[in-house]
């Protein structure tokens, strides 16, 4: 398998090609506009006579399915913060602790379920695409959560914490063992206190292609990876092609992906933001809707009763 490239893109991605936190960019989203409305009619106006619907989610909408963010005050496994972590050079250094960090995320997402937000999104789609009109949901998150809600139209551009990639022969596969290896069995307690285990790196997870057997490390991209080349020019014609966009539970601090919603309000494309609180991209957007996703998003999509407006 090929090391991930950037192909050309429209939009501003060339800038922003790796996975960056927004202390290694230094970037802030600019120019503002108006105070964004937070009136929930006039954005259902929008909504009923929208044909292609972009909405783009992070890690807040699935923190109100219990998901741990790793972000902000807190955001620790053990003493170490997700960039820690979830780096190339992390891997290379100790392939035994990141493998441990991501056997507890895998582990605690299959005790979690898609709660309101994921499910309004899921219903959306179904019953748009009855009346003709599409929706695409491009998320950042690798828990899998969208899918097992139901929606259908998804792009995973960080990857899944349910797929894994051989670092020898590159085939990707999914992987919904639980431990995913014997040596994982009761390991990768967050609790700052608890020892590292230590895995030797010939007990970890391994390639089961034949005559491989190469170490397999999670399929997801890493601060300083790029993202799937493939991936991206799907991102870049749903953005193009749109005609609103939702921004759902993201901190909009994580590149490239916090360029996206920008760049379609750039172009003069409504775009409303449903958070916990605002972003440095809130000022950029038509609507903000402050409170939890799976309060504001159920009413935000509900149907119309006569279906979309003419």
């Amino acid at each position: 398998m090929q090391p991930l490239q950037i192909a050309p893109c429209r939009l501003l991605y060339g800038l922003y090609r790796g996975l960056k936190s927004p202390a290694s960019t230094g970037t802030r989203i600019c120019p503002t506009m108006a105070r964004p409305s937070s009136n929930m009619a006039d954005f259902r106006k929008l909504f009923a006579k929208a044909k292609h619907i972009v909405i783009i989610s992070g890690a807040g909408v699935s923190a109100e399915s219990g998901v741990p963010t790793f972000r902000g005050a807190g955001g620790y496994w053990r003493k170490w913060q997700a960039q820690d972590l979830a780096t190339p050079q992390a891997f290379a250094r100790n392939p035994s602790l990141v493998w441990e960090f991501y056997h507890y995320r895998r582990e605690v997402m299959l005790s979690k379920e898609p709660n309101p937000g994921h499910l309004a999104i899921a219903e959306c789609e179904a019953q748009l695409r009855e009346q003709g009109r599409r929706v695409m949901v491009i998320t950042q998150n690798i828990d899998e959560l969208h899918r097992r809600a139901g929606t259908k139209n998804l792009l995973e551009i960080h990857g899944s914490l349910f797929k894994t990639r051989c670092t020898s022969c590159g085939i990707v596969a999914e992987n919904y063992k639980s431990p995913i290896c014997p040596a994982l069995s009761g390991k990768g307690a967050p609790d700052p206190e608890a020892q590292d285990a230590r895995i030797p790196v010939e007990k970890l997870p391994r390639c089961e292609e034949a005559g491989c057997g190469g170490l397999l490390r999670p399929h997801v991209v890493w601060f300083g990876e790029n993202l799937d080349p493939a991936i991206l020019e799907e991102v870049d014609k749903e953005l193009t092609l749109c005609d609103l966009c939702l921004v759902v539970g993201t901190s909009s601090v994580v590149y490239p992906a916090a360029m996206f919603a920008p760049q379609v309000s750039a172009r003069g494309v409504p775009v409303a933001e449903f958070n916990m609180e605002t972003t440095p991209a809130t000022n950029r957007f038509r609507f903000h809707f402050q409170g939890p996703c799976g309060t504001t998003l159920p009413e935000a999509l509900a149907p119309h009763e006569t279906g979309n407006v003419s």
